[in-house]
């Protein structure tokens, strides 16, 4: 008979998708990480994983083992916050997928915040360009920019944001000026890469009038950076402009979107109460946090 601990073994190679990204996690060696699957496949009489040049690939009977494997996850996070509850404290380790301009210039001050009043937290941040599957578990609730049309998921509005043609301030000082849309495209233009764009609310230079990405990158941290340090002109976010003094918004009579952060969970998280009151805590933090920062921009 399987034990929790097998179960999660079998969940961090689900998640990870490789022996090596579940050793990680576990801290154990890969190879002890494949023998322990290679002996659940053995008590449950199925193959759980097909390994392929991706890495493993869960099977159709790992599927339905995964199902049960969450939930057991979730009934033992429930039992330690539940005994911990005579202290009104969250405990335990959650993660949170975010993209990356939200997970650098937002998240870490709010969580930091949320687990100073909850000692016993352990909070992970994923910071990646593309979209979580939280099917599979790859974290525990997930911020997007585009609320999802599919899959069992339960989906609310954190808060708007906005964003604004920025520049350095030494880069507008040492090219010509910019007083109309027309005039941008004399500028060296800051981007995503435009095969890389993974949602479709991140495809705002049209707005911005430019069509050419002269520096281009996946990343909203590295497109800030080459504002900050006078690459050119790029679309950023007014909550992280205050992080960089010397970036100042242009044109913003002509140039000024307004999109949304949305926080995703799966539907089977619905009665795990710490999850709700840690999601709670975390729109609370995201939507004064962005009051303030953009105040400020």
């Amino acid at each position: 008979m399987a034990r929790w601990d097998d179960l999660r073994v079998f969940l961090a190679v689900a998640r990870a998708e490789s022996l090596s990204g579940a050793g990680k996690v576990l801290r154990v060696d890969p190879a002890t990480v494949g023998r322990r699957i290679a002996q659940l496949e053995q008590q449950v009489d199925a193959a759980l994983f097909t390994k392929s040049p991706q890495g493993y690939a869960i099977t159709t009977a790992g599927q339905r083992l995964l199902e049960h494997a969450i939930r057991a996850e979730q009934a033992v996070g429930e039992a330690f916050s539940d005994v911990a509850g005579d202290a009104g404290g969250l405990t335990g380790a959650i993660r949170i997928g975010a993209p990356d301009g939200c997970a650098n210039y937002l998240l870490p001050q709010v969580c930091a915040e949320i687990c100073a009043a909850h000692p016993g937290l352990e909070v992970q941040i994923i910071a990646l360009p593309r979209v979580f599957n939280l099917s599979k578990r790859e974290a525990d609730m997930a911020i997007t920019v585009s609320p999802p049309s599919a899959g069992r998921l339960t989906v609310q509005k954190l808060s708007a944001y906005h964003l604004h043609l920025a520049a350095s301030r030494e880069y507008l000082a040492e090219h010509p000026p910019i007083r109309t849309l027309a005039d941008v495209k004399g500028h060296r233009i800051v981007g995503y890469i435009p095969d890389m764009i993974f949602d479709k609310e991140l495809d705002y230079l049209s707005e911005a009038g430019a069509d050419h990405v002269t520096l281009g990158s996946n990343s909203v941290s590295v497109q800030f950076n080459w504002v900050r340090t006078g690459g050119g002109l790029g679309v950023v976010h007014d909550f992280a402009i205050p992080a960089a003094p010397n970036v100042t918004k242009i044109l913003t009579d002509e140039i000024s979107l307004t999109r949304n952060f949305y926080l995703v969970r799966h539907m089977d998280d619905r009665r795990v109460e710490r999850l709700n009151r840690f999601a709670e805590l975390l729109a609370q933090g995201i939507r004064g946090e962005i009051a303030r920062l953009e105040a400020n921009s």
